[in-house]
């Protein structure tokens, strides 16, 4: 199955979705200063070159949460996950645009069953969220994306760099 055929009704209501989704975070990263990563707005907060990177990275869970039926927080491989702190914004982007294919390319494989298949988050036997994929791909995926974009556009507005416009004009963009 292509990416430009889905595989399911399911699949086909996500994508274009997650394309637009994808798209308005892109323009955020693209105004991410290269000498501002490593500038935060609080002690508690994550650096801006963190928050890009993580916004980077999370993108790429979609195959793991699409193609397996869990993951625990106590195995091996999550106590040794060390989550990726990119040099510049070139390298953000690089490694967003990779994910964004990767997992577009799964979410256009689903079937309507599978997207209702069950996917578990644990922590060793204790259960912390076990839902429909379909369910997973919207809140661990896109709304998370969504809540950092979030944070990363606030971040913008505090460095003085021009907000990109996201569902309607920013205070920088109003060709709306």
């Amino acid at each position: 199955m292509s990416a430009e055929q889905p595989a399911g009704r399911i699949s086909a209501s996500l994508i274009p979705e997650y394309d637009n989704e994808m798209a308005i975070t892109r323009k955020h990263l693209e105004r991410v200063p290269d000498e501002k990563l490593g500038w935060t707005p609080h002690e508690k907060s994550m650096t801006m070159g963190g928050l890009a990177s993580h916004l980077a990275e999370s993108v790429s869970w979609g195959p793991m949460m699409l193609n397996s039926d869990s993951m625990d927080f106590d195995s091996p491989e999550m106590q040794d996950y060390k989550p990726p702190n990119f040099e510049n914004r070139a390298a953000i982007l690089e490694a967003f645009d990779a994910n964004v294919v990767s997992t577009r390319e799964v979410l256009a494989s689903k079937t309507d069953s599978e997207w209702m298949d069950l996917w578990t988050m644990k922590k060793g036997e204790a259960v912390l969220a076990s839902m429909p994929k379909v369910a997973v791909v919207r809140g661990f995926l896109m709304n998370h994306n969504v809540h950092h974009r979030g944070q990363l556009s606030v971040y913008l507005r505090m460095c003085d760099v021009a907000v990109p416009q996201t569902y309607g004009p920013s205070a920088d963009e109003t060709d709306f």
